[in-house]
């Protein structure tokens, strides 16, 4: 009998374009295998996993045997973020997009902004890379109090702002009247993220650990609304407690990067709990794909994995680890958005068998409805697994 599920979320790492790459500018992408053929990339507990068994990986780098299950999903919402990656993977499928601003924002969104929120200006509204954005206007920004205005390829409305400028509860308050301006269905903007940074110029300008994100609330039922119904804890460590809006989480836990999230988890898989603990690894994404740091994401890869022997020691025998991914965000690509490719899963648990290959998941929403199966509740979307790896 399973009485825990633990996901974590390797956020932004992706082993291979999807079939439908094309569709996003991503045909190429494979944040893994760049990674792997750009580095001296080491992951011995991962490997023991099966994450080079994964079909179709263009490694070779393959096992006889392995520890875990191991396979690969392909998303089938629309769009290539965290939010919805995270929504299909816990049993929601989004099937209309939300808009993109490849122009940047329309003047009469900004109006809007600017009157709702009393800021006296705005500064940049571009599309592009956060870091290098901070270096343009970051200085300016200190000068005059404009908060920084800015989007990517995903639908996101990003608002900067240097803490001792503007203060991150007020870059907050500022955030969540966006939010509700973004709701409107004319603008249809699927994230609002509040992006804080600290430093004195453009050479060391740093984005702090008080982001917090705003998702659109148009998600429907998931596998955290259903724990929870059924009494059992959803622990949120890390970002997951903004993904879902607070919602079907009794617990939530902020974390700075991934070695805190990594302790985090490990102190609450140590507890007596029973249900879900949930935890996204956000540092691959935003300090290393974003940033195509190919060199910094293989050394996070090779920290996590070097304390993946401590999270599966931790476990207790009902419990199910599944690590996963939310999107892709190859850092050897020229690209520093997110890429739509396939996220690997590899399964691990005392009670599970071994070398198991799960193949290709038609969608994400798999995972949720392996972890409710083994919870013995009732499933949304999405093919359980549960009796392939089950002994």
């Amino acid at each position: 009998m399973i009485n825990r599920a633990i996901v974590i979320v390797l956020d932004g790492f992706g082993v291979g374009e999807a079939p439908d790459a094309n569709d996003y500018n991503d045909v190429g992408s494979n944040t893994l295998k760049g990674i792997y053929d750009n580095t001296k990339l080491n992951i011995p507990n991962m490997e023991n996993l099966g994450i080079y068994n994964i079909d179709g990986i263009g490694i070779n780098k393959k096992q006889q045997n392995v520890m875990g299950a191991y396979g690969k999903a392909m998303e089938q919402c629309v769009g290539k973020n965290s939010p919805v990656g995270h929504w299909e993977m816990s049993g929601y499928i989004l099937k209309k997009g939300f808009s993109t601003y490849p122009n940047a924002f329309p003047e009469n969104l900004i109006q809007e902004f600017i009157e709702k929120t009393g800021v006296k200006g705005i500064l940049c509204n571009e599309v592009g890379s956060g870091t290098e954005i901070l270096k343009r206007f970051g200085e300016e920004h200190i000068k005059t109090g404009y908060p920084i205005i800015y989007t990517s390829a995903d639908s996101v409305f990003q608002i900067a702002a240097h803490e001792d400028v503007i203060s991150v509860d007020e870059l907050y308050r500022i955030c969540e009247i966006a939010r509700e301006i973004a709701n409107k269905p004319e603008y249809n903007i699927g994230t609002i993220i509040a992006r804080p940074f600290i430093g004195d110029n453009k050479e060391n300008f740093k984005r702090t650990y008080n982001r917090r994100d705003y998702e659109a609330p148009v998600f429907g039922k998931t596998m955290l609304d259903v724990i929870k119904e059924n009494n059992k804890d959803v622990i949120a460590i890390g970002k997951i407690q903004d993904l879902f809006c607070g919602r079907g989480i009794t617990k939530k836990i902020h974390t700075n990067g991934n070695a805190d999230g990594i302790e985090k988890t490990i102190l609450e898989i140590e507890k007596n709990s029973s249900g879900l603990i949930y935890t996204n690894l956000v540092d691959f994404d935003m300090l290393y794909g974003h940033r195509n740091d190919i060199q910094g994401y293989a050394n996070a890869l090779e920290y996590f994995d070097e304390k993946l022997p401590q999270i599966m020691n931790t476990m207790k025998a009902t419990d199910i680890l599944i690590i996963t991914a939310d999107h892709g965000n190859d850092p050897s690509t020229p690209s520093t958005n997110h890429s739509r490719e396939y996220v690997p899963i590899l399964v691990y648990g005392q009670k599970l068998k071994q070398n198991i290959n799960l193949g290709t998941r038609k969608t994400y929403a798999d995972i949720s409805a392996t972890i409710l199966d083994m919870l013995n509740m009732p499933k949304l979307e999405g093919t359980s697994f549960k009796n392939e790896i089950i002994i």
